[in-house]
This record gives C-alpha cells, sequence and structure tokens, in this order.
C-alpha cells in the first residue's frame, strides 16, 4: 500500500477555477502543438495555485481554528494574492469543504482495498487502523482540520458530511460482518457498534495526540495500533468452546 502521508498529501483537486485553462491569444495564434503546450502549462499553473492556497488553508485551520481565521489569513499563509483565493473558492467554508471531502476520500479509497485483499478481519481492521494513525503522523495538520473542524464539530460541517462520515463507517463493518460470518468474530455483536466502536477508539487517540494529552512519539503511534486491535478485536473473536474433561 502506498505510504499514508504521501497520499493525503498527493490528493487531487476536485474544483475547476471558473476561469482555469483560457487560451491566452499569443498561445491560441501558434501553431497547435504549441498552442497545446501554452494551454498545458496554464492549467498547470491553476492547479499550482488552487493546491498552494489549499495547503495553506490547512496550516491556517490548524493554527488558529476555523471560525478565527479570515481569507486573508489564507492567502497571506499562501503567498498569494487576496483576490487570488476568491477565483478558485467562493468562501473559506468552501475550502474547508474540498479540503474535507479529498482528504475522506483517500481513508474510504484505502478501507475499500484493505477490504478487498486476502486477510483475516483482525488483519485488515490492523491495517485500516495503520493507514489512519500514520495518516495522522505524516500529516498531523490536516488530521486536526478533519477531527476538530469536521468530524467532532456540532455545527453546519459535521451534519453536511454525515452521509461520507457514516459510509466509513459502513465500510469497516464490512470486513467485521465478513468475519462473523466466517467464523472469526463472534455472531452476536453488531457489525455496524463494533465498526463504531472502533472508530471512536482511534478518533479519540488521534484527539489525544492533536490536544497534547497524549505522547507523540514513534513508539506511542506504533503501540497505539496494537493496542486498538487487541482491545477491539479481544471483544469481537470467537472463542473455542470449552471441551469437556
Amino acid at each position: 500500500m502506498a505510504d499514508p502521508g504521501a497520499g493525503l498529501m498527493a490528493s487531487k483537486p476536485r474544483r475547476r477555477a471558473r476561469s482555469e485553462g483560457a487560451a491566452t491569444p499569443s498561445a491560441a495564434a501558434g501553431d497547435g502543438t504549441n498552442g497545446g503546450r501554452a494551454r498545458s502549462r496554464i492549467r498547470g499553473n491553476a492547479v499550482d495555485k488552487r493546491r498552494l492556497i489549499l495547503d495553506a488553508a490547512v496550516g491556517v485551520f490548524a493554527r488558529q481554528g476555523f471560525t478565527a481565521c479570515r481569507v486573508s489569513d489564507v492567502a497571506d499563509e499562501a503567498g498569494v494574492a487576496y483576490g487570488l483565493v476568491y477565483h478558485y473558492f467562493d468562501s473559506k467554508e468552501e475550502i474547508l469543504d474540498t479540503l474535507f471531502v479529498e482528504r475522506w476520500q483517500l481513508m474510504l479509497d484505502a478501507i475499500e482495498a484493505i477490504d478487498r485483499g486476502e486477510a483475516s478481519g483482525r488483519e485488515k481492521l490492523g491495517l485500516v487502523a495503520s493507514f489512519i494513525i500514520d495518516s495522522y503522523r505524516h500529516s498531523p495538520d490536516v488530521m486536526k482540520v478533519i477531527i476538530v473542524e469536521v468530524t467532532r464539530a456540532a455545527h453546519s460541517f459535521g451534519r453536511e458530511h454525515l452521509e461520507q462520515i457514516r459510509t466509513a463507517y459502513d465500510r469497516i463493518a464490512r470486513i467485521v460482518e465478513a468475519a462473523s460470518r466466517n467464523g472469526e468474530f463472534k455472531p452476536d455483536i453488531s457489525a455496524r457498534f463494533a465498526a463504531m466502536c472502533f472508530y471512536g477508539a482511534i478518533e479519540q487517540l488521534l484527539s489525544g495526540w492533536i490536544f497534547g494529552v497524549l505522547p507523540r512519539t514513534e513508539e506511542e503511534y506504533e503501540r497505539a495500533k496494537e493496542l486498538v486491535i487487541e482491545t477491539i478485536c479481544g471483544g469481537l473473536e470467537a472463542t473455542p468452546a470449552p471441551t469437556s474433561g
């Protein structure tokens, strides 16, 4: 599997700028090859600027909090003109929305890919836990923004993205359900309930690191992966019935 940190930072933009890709008069006047290259450079520059703004917003939102920051703070962080931010995004709300959807989709795709693999339920949940924890380890500001400003937020962003948040639970639940069917996990524990406990435990760990309650060391990250799996899977796994003497 690709490195989670690299994956988070390499997500593809979803929305094109309103005037993105418009050919300049000089490019249009050239031959087809040169004009195509010019248009490609323009589009590439537009994507770079948009990505620059999104990455800058991560730092500002994580440092100042979404509510307290202004669009001008994002522009200053990105080193671009204030008006350029509005060229790509209608508001700071749209910036946060874009950040969440991009990054959350990466996690959903990772869970789906893990579930397609040949592994036990415990191993699959271990890979999911590793992906999420390693995502924080490689990109702590990104995860802080997602958790503090969206998934744990009581304001409109949390409510607007409930469907996507539930999709993560559903995909984790599928892993648990399959393991229950093959006898690995207990059949009398709801797969969805187990998925919520599993993700909730990881999110609590992330919150502990975000707010400085838990130590942030490589050893602690690795230990957390093991403890989550042992705690959740230890309760889920079916145990052989004792044999009578």
